[in-house]
């Protein structure tokens, strides 16, 4: 239940519209007739989570969405504590806290935030929900709108599909990697961007679609 919730939320955050049960059942690994299931069975909760009608996609109600952000908060802290105080990478806390973020209390959750210093962003940049609902936003903007030229630090990476963010990761673009944007080609062609603040690093053209998915702050 809880990962549908967050999968709806999250895909609503990506896509600024509902949430389709083909993009669910895509992100979730699961078949399709699985997820018409569970939806259902969320919007006839006592009180419902999700606003659901067929062929129309999905939304969070706002009981849903707390919940949905509570989740998402037990993930991002984990996340934090496993980066920054395990050791583990930061492509490796994802699917470590995946697995631990069911079983936490909000005793522990609250002994977490408290010991890391009650963080505002995960390590790949993202904003961990506070206790409260609200999202702590940050001064970014998409990497394709980042002026020719100037550096800028890479805050996150937001694409909905792990295999580009795989990808961009190969690349080096990572949270904390510095990038710059040395050309960008009209009509929505390829954005050119130099991995590192030096001449002669290497340059990697992307998509329009997946820049603008790369959240960037200037230094």
């Amino acid at each position: 239940m809880e990962n549908y919730l967050k999968a709806v939320y999250e895909l609503e955050e990506f896509q600024e519209r509902a949430a389709t049960t083909t993009a669910l059942a895509e992100k979730l690994n699961v078949a399709s007739p699985s997820v018409t299931a569970m939806l259902k069975r969320l919007s006839q909760q006592e009180p419902a989570l999700v606003n659901y009608t067929s062929h129309r996609g999905v939304t969070l109600t706002e009981v849903g969405r707390l919940r949905a952000l509570k989740v998402i908060r037990y993930h991002r802290l984990i996340e934090t504590f496993l980066y920054e105080v395990l050791g583990y990478t930061w492509d490796e806390v994802h699917e470590e806290a995946e697995r631990l973020e069911h079983y936490i209390s909000e005793r522990f959750e609250d002994r977490l935030a408290r010991f890391l210093g009650y963080p505002d962003f995960d390590p790949h940049g993202s904003p961990i929900p506070r206790e409260d609902g609200s999202v702590p936003v940050s001064n970014t903007l998409p990497l394709h709108k980042l002026e020719v030229g100037r550096p800028a630090r890479v805050v996150r990476v937001v694409h909905e599909r792990q295999e580009v963010r795989d990808y961009v990761a190969s690349l080096g673009i990572v949270p904390d990697a510095t990038v710059q944007v040395t050309e960008v080609s009209p009509f929505e062609g390829p954005v050119y961007v130099r991995i590192g603040a030096r001449e002669g690093e290497a340059v990697h053209g992307l998509g329009v679609n997946v820049a603008g998915k790369i959240e960037v702050m200037p230094v």
